[in-house]
């Protein structure tokens, strides 16, 4: 099975760029989640919200992984890899900007996120008490494991029966293709066309004189 044929090398590619997008926009949300309505980001703490993105993700990530046509089986893992790494790199990368603008130019009052803040400087500064803050609730808290497994397995699934159901298709073309190429079977020396049958001769049939 070449590697072309198996669509590992697209879906490798396809699924880390969807990742990267992924974790962008969630990063995006982590920073400006001032800016949304209380009602959203309040309710039950913020679990619908969260683990509503967690599925997006899952299903961006699967979808395109996808849509090359994946037969490879190393790619059912990897979308659960890429799916959680999303999460995972999203919200580091959102709570790392939010912690790293106020550090690097602190404001004269509490404020909102703003595109401005989004710089490589300030996620710099911030990356080290993200990561410290961030490890934290992954031993104590379940609501992030439940984030990044919820993402992890969805993808898990939906690539799962994407790829079952190609190598089932691909089979059954295969099977077919050898059905409708395989070569009539004739017994040695049987000839390809059966000689046309005689009459057999009765009473009333005229013999040929030379042969009698």
């Amino acid at each position: 099975m070449s590697r072309k044929r198996s669509g590992l090398l697209p879906g490798l590619v396809l699924g880390l760029v969807a990742a990267l997008v992924c974790s962008a926009c969630l990063g995006a949300a982590v920073l400006f989640q001032r800016s949304l309505p209380e009602a959203v980001t309040g309710f039950w703490s913020g679990l619908p919200l969260s683990l509503g993105l967690s599925v997006l993700i899952a299903l961006l990530v699967a979808l395109a992984i996808g849509a090359v046509r994946p037969r490879s089986l190393l790619l059912v893992p990897l979308a659960a890899l890429y799916a959680g790494g999303a999460v995972v790199a999203g919200q580091i990368a959102g709570v790392s900007i939010m912690i790293g603008a106020p550090l690097r130019t602190p404001p004269a009052e509490p404020r909102a996120a703003q595109l401005s803040d989004v710089t490589v400087a300030n996620f710099t500064e911030g990356l080290p008490g993200a990561l410290a803050l961030y490890r934290q609730p992954l031993a104590e808290a379940w609501a992030v494991w439940l984030y990044i497994a919820v993402a992890a397995l969805i993808s898990l699934l939906f690539v799962t029966f994407r790829v079952a159901r190609v190598r089932r298709a691909h089979r059954a073309e295969a099977e077919a293709t050898e059905q409708a190429t395989e070569p009539e079977y004739r017994a040695p020396f049987e000839p390809a066309q059966q000689p046309a049958p005689k009459p057999a001769p009765d009473l009333f049939t005229p013999r040929n004189p030379t042969q009698d």
